[in-house]
């Protein structure tokens, strides 16, 4: 996935939307021979390099359309509906995902002639049933699984906590207190835990994983999720975050050094007075390393490992399929095939780019050999393949998106004072009904 943007909290899902992908103009890719052209339209540039590697095998031309993630949905649901200018392969992100497999937008994969439920055993499990609609049949596939950890500075662990073992320190993080206490010692030597409350909005949807929304439509509040209110709370007050809010200026450039405590929305002033501090970890997926980490932490590169946090989770992902309406059928599914399930291909791509994939063949083979030198030689691979384990299926709607930014608004009303937590909570239950009124909340 590539770069993200977003805003905190209220815009949380956004960034779940983007999941780390680009906001890239529309290019076109065209060579190899006129005689087939294949339409593939995405969110995200990801794709090119692959494209040309299909072209290539293929001896066809492919054309490329990319749309900015804030458009690609309004964009792209015109032309599936009236088939006019309509692609032959298309992208879906996980915020949209499930409403797109439940219309009659992708090709039905589970169908002759493709069959891919014989594929099943290959993917790990969550990414497999994601691409299903209410029907079991498989509509979308992916190639990547994106489960999440925090990524923490090893020589502010060394340090602080006296180690920087990943699984030493994931152990000093495996409990809401107990990463409490590590943000009690890092604030004692001037750091901070998080860069801000929302950091943790991972760790208390997951703690308990059951769907926003049952068969039944009623809205699922769990108890993680109303201590996530109290949880943000307490980040605030006990002065653990650095006030860098998600995706902003001084986010990014906490990743590098020492920042202004409490940057806000501000463009960084490198040479402005005041207190400063330095970040210790980062709730991040797999793709963040490549796409968030890397490209702004250069001063601090070698300095970072990546553990276990409260709960296991996962963060954004691309599935695509068949458009349903598509004349070049056959050779669509070619593409979606190289790209989910053609073991050459995808060994190359994770080399290339240690996109963590869910094609277990090519995983199992190589991810013992996987060593990242930006997270000072750890396996990074292994971890991640860990984690996709303990993902649980079967938890995302169609209603994620919304409700996550309904929820993030009220946490950070509560946690800015505006708001007791039961006005919060009564307030979110109103928020949700009026943007979807077929849906009963437990609301006094």
């Amino acid at each position: 996935m590539k770069k993200m943007l977003g805003m905190v909290l209220t815009l949380v899902l956004l960034a779940g939307l983007i999941a780390g992908c680009s906001n890239s103009a529309s290019s076109t890719t065209e060579k190899g021979k006129d005689s087939d052209v294949l339409k593939v339209w995405s969110f995200t540039d990801e794709l090119k390099e692959p494209i040309k590697t299909f072209e290539e095998k293929n001896g066809v031309k492919v054309e490329l359309t990319i749309i900015p993630i804030a458009d690609y949905p309004t964009k792209l649901k015109p032309v599936l509906e009236s088939g006019v200018g309509a692609p032959d392969v298309f992208t879906g992100e996980i915020a949209f995902l499930k409403q797109w497999i439940n219309r009659d937008y992708w090709e039905n994969l589970s169908a002759d002639p493709y069959n891919v439920d014989e594929w099943s055993d290959d993917y790990v499990p969550y990414v497999f049933d994601l691409g299903k609609d209410n029907e079991g049949n498989v509509k979308a596939l992916s190639w990547q699984t994106t489960p999440g950890g925090i990524f923490y500075r090893r020589s502010i662990a060394k340090e602080v906590l006296g180690t920087d073992d990943p699984a030493e320190v994931g152990s000093m993080m495996s409990s809401w207190e107990k990463m409490y206490e590590v943000g009690d010692k890092l604030k004692a030597e001037g750091y901070r835990l998080f860069p801000d409350e929302g950091s943790v909005r991972w760790f208390s949807k997951s703690e308990d994983p059951q769907p926003w929304v049952n068969e039944n439509d009623e809205l699922i509040m769990t108890q993680a999720k109303l201590d996530y209110f109290d949880q943000a709370k307490e980040l605030r007050e006990k002065d653990y975050t650095a006030f860098a809010p998600e995706w902003s200026p001084s986010w990014f450039a906490s990743m590098n050094g020492p920042v202004a405590y409490n940057g806000g929305w501000e463009e960084v002033d490198e040479k402005a007075s005041g207190e400063k501090t330095e970040v210790f970890s980062y709730a991040l997926p797999t793709w963040g390393l490549h796409s968030v980490l890397k490209p702004n932490a250069e001063e601090t590169a070698g300095d970072w490992a990546v553990t276990t946090g409260p709960a296991p989770y996962f963060w954004g992902g691309t599935w695509l399929g068949v458009y349903s309406g598509s004349k070049n059928k056959d050779l669509a599914f070619e593409f979606v095939k190289m790209m989910t399930h053609d073991e050459e291909f995808l060994t190359d791509w994770a080399k290339e780019t240690g996109d963590v994939l869910s094609y277990l063949p090519v995983t199992n083979k190589i991810k013992d050999d996987f060593s990242e030198e930006f997270l000072g030689g750890q396996n990074n691979y292994t971890f991640f393949l860990e984690e996709a384990k303990k993902i649980e299926p079967g938890i995302v709607t169609e209603y994620d998106q919304q409700i996550d930014t309904l929820l993030g608004s009220k946490v950070s009303e509560y946690v800015e004072g505006k708001l007791t937590k039961e006005e919060a909570v009564q307030e979110f239950y109103k928020a949700v009904e009026n943007a979807y009124p077929n849906i009963k909340t437990p609301k006094e």
